[in-house]
Parts: structure tokens; sequence; C-alpha cells
């Protein structure tokens, strides 16, 4: 089989691409990274809410997922949305997504998500002071209208407990102790002490410069079009002018499965539509980051501005606004925060994002089998930001040592193939 040089491509410049390059220059390794657009506001990490979150132990595909989706379908402002489309992947993303959406799913999986999540957040410690980047650590509020979601979340604290990750249940008025800044109007919530949030755009454009400055060589506006594979084993970048005997990590987000399937494998994602407004001068502020978790809204101040996100719209890599989906956001804001008025957000226009999901709510990390040099990382879903660390420095362990620092066999990118 033909020498692989010690040269690294990565395929994508967002957060996912940009700390893999991170861990890889750390690690010593020469890295050129594929930047088709050359502007991270097109990146999902840039507009997103900031969150790094270790409370999010429990997959995507989760028991009553469905029957709360099917609800929401018939809602034109509220947080899901499929977009009826002739679409085979779409058919076969539902079905793999309905199998999994189980209590033994959750169990198999959750421990492996928090291990993913807690070892992200230490590792967020140490880039925002080699960044230079502010990291608020002050947790996590999931507010809640009513009793029952109330309850429910109450189970998910014992859980994160169990499992070694902090949280406490709070009344209202605990809640307005820990977050003094902000007038609630809520039953309770539950405090998860492990979160932080950070400004995503400010990480995301650091973490750009950083690397760069450490001799990471970008091509911008480049894009690649297909995947190929010789005789070798070796994989070659289709559209793009660069040597074939490179480390290749596909880390391109929602566009890693379909530059996957011109290989002829399968490795099923649906982009997640998300949007965000960002209102730079908030009646009020909030001192912690917080989800109205009837609303599935996440908010998230920063600096002196304050970003409201949610939605999650499977519609294709289309990043077109939906200004219904935009006005249920909206509108929910003021059922837990009642200084707050629709009004507020007149002239500010929605950010959209696309989220990379797979339909086991993992991601995919890891080499593929049967090509020599070819490495997946994505489909992280809502939890880009929050693995982003905690990837980079696992794909760096796969290509340095080919032993990766956590059992990672759930996450093959060929799980499903």
């Amino acid at each position: 089989m033909e020498k692989k040089s010690d040269s690294v491509v990565v395929v994508g410049a967002g957060i996912i691409g940009l700390c893999t390059a991170y861990s890889l220059l750390k690690a010593g390794r020469a890295v050129t990274i594929i930047d088709r657009e050359g502007d991270s506001q097109t990146s999902c990490s840039y507009g997103n809410a900031g969150m790094v979150v270790p409370s999010h132990f429990i997959p995507l595909a989760a028991p009553g997922i469905i029957a709360k989706g099917l609800r929401w379908l018939a809602n034109p402002e509220g947080p899901f949305y499929i977009r009826p489309r002739m679409s085979m992947d779409l058919v076969r993303w539902c079905r793999l997504f309905s199998q999994h959406a189980t209590a033994k799913h959750v169990d198999a999986s959750c421990e492996l998500i928090r291990d993913l999540n807690l070892e992200s957040r230490r590792l967020f410690t140490e880039l925002a002071k080699d960044l230079e980047v502010e990291l608020v650590e002050k947790g996590l509020l999931m507010l809640c209208n009513s009793e029952k979601t109330l309850h429910e979340e109450a189970e998910v604290a014992e859980m994160a407990n169990r499992l070694g990750v902090g949280a406490e249940v709070c009344d209202a008025a605990r809640l307005k102790e820990l977050d003094k800044g902000i007038q609630m109007d809520v039953k309770g919530g539950v405090w998860f002490k492990d979160d932080c949030h950070m400004d995503p755009a400010t990480m995301v454009t650091s973490l750009r410069a950083k690397v760069k400055a450490m001799g990471a060589e970008f091509m911008i506006g480049a894009e690649v079009s297909g995947l190929s594979k010789g005789s070798n084993g070796m994989v070659k970048l289709e559209g793009v002018d660069l040597p074939d005997d490179q480390e290749i990590v596909l880390a391109c987000g929602a566009w890693s499965g379909e530059l996957m399937k011109t290989m002829g494998h399968r490795m099923p994602m649906q982009a997640g539509k998300g949007y965000s407004l960002t209102m730079k001068n908030p009646r009020e502020l909030p001192e912690l980051c917080s989800i109205l978790c009837e609303a599935k809204v996440a908010v998230t101040p920063m600096g002196g501005a304050l970003r409201f996100g949610g939605t999650m719209e499977i519609c294709g890599n289309d990043l077109s606004v939906n200004p219904r989906r935009v006005h249920g956001i909206v509108k929910s804001v003021s059922h837990y925060f009642p200084n707050f008025q629709e009004s507020d957000f007149a002239g500010i226009e929605p950010w959209a994002g696309l989220r990379p999901c797979s339909p086991d709510g993992l991601p995919y990390i890891g080499r593929v089998a049967g090509s020599a040099n070819l490495t997946v990382a994505s489909g992280h879903s809502m939890m880009g930001l929050s693995m982003g660390p905690v990837t980079g420095q696992v794909v760096a362990e796969i290509l340095t040592s080919n032993t990766p620092p956590l059992d990672i066999r759930k996450l093959d990118p060929l799980r499903f193939n």
C-alpha cells in the first residue's frame, strides 16, 4: 500500500474542522483546510446558541420525541418541521430515527455522550485561555412553563446526577437567586451546573486565526465535488488539486453524507435548519444561558447582546428563512420573560444554519473501513460547538497513534452502510 504523508487535509472550516486542525497542529502534523465559502458567517457554528452542554447526554432519537414531533408538525410556528419531498434518503432517515427512538438506545448511548461532552467541556476551558476568549462558566437553566414539563425535566436531572452531571431542580424563587438579571414567569426549572456558554462567532474567528498562525494553510473557495478510491485503498478528493498521499478528514457538516455517497457509502444525514436572532440592546440581560423548554428556544447572553435560537427544520441543504418559524421563536419569549415584547425583535435579521443530523442522534467519528486515509468527523446535530474540541482531539489521536482516547465504536461512520 502506498505510504501516506504526514500532512492532513481537513474538508470544512466550521468548529469541527477548526478544532480538528488545532489538535493536529499541536500534534505536529501539517494541515490544509478546504474552506468552500471563505466566510465563517456561513458556518453553522457562527450564529448558534454558543452553549457547551454536558447536560445534553440524551440523544436526539429518544422515547416520546416522535409523538411530540407529530404534534409540532401541525403548528406552522412550531419548533419542528419536515418539508415534504420525494426523497428516499429522507424516508430511510426517518425510518432509522424511529427505530432508535427507544429507551434501550438512550441507555446504550448516554454514557458515551456524557463522556464526550465532559471531556469537551474540560478542553474548552484550556482552549478559551489559549485563544483569550471569554467562557462563561455559570451553568444552564432549563425553564419550564408547566408542572408537567418541570416533572419531566426533574426526571432528566435525576438521571444526570446518577451519571455525574451536576443538576439541581429549582422552584421560581431559586431561579431568581441564580439569575437576578431577568424577570421570569415560570413554574420552575433545572440548573445544570457544568454547562457554560460563549460567543460562538468570537470563538470560531479566534480559532481560525490561531490555526493559521500555527501554520495551517487555507484553500479558500475550493469545493470538493466527490470522493474516489484507487486500487491501493487511498481516497482522492475530486475537484481540488492536492497530492493523493495525504490523510483526509471529512468535517463539512450537512454536506458530508452527500460526499460519502459519491464513493458508494451510505452515511445517513439530514440537515436540521435552525434560526437565531441577536438583540444588541435587550431590555434585560440574564447572566446565565437558558432553554425555554416547551418552546425549544435557547437564550444566550453574549457580552451586552442577547441571542434567541431555535427550530429544527428537516428541509434539505436549504438556508432560506421561513418567517413563520422565526415568528414562533419571537412570540414564545414573553411567555417566559414577561418584560419582553414582540416589537423588541423588529428589524433584527434572522440567521440560519444547517445542523448535520444522524438518525440515531450520535455523531459520525472515526476511520472509514476499507479506506486507507479517510476519517469522518460530522453528524453532531445540535452539539457541534459543544463537542468541537473533543472531536478534534479524538481525530488527532486516531491519526497519530491509531488509538482514540475514548471507545467510539458506536460512532462508526459506516454503522448504517
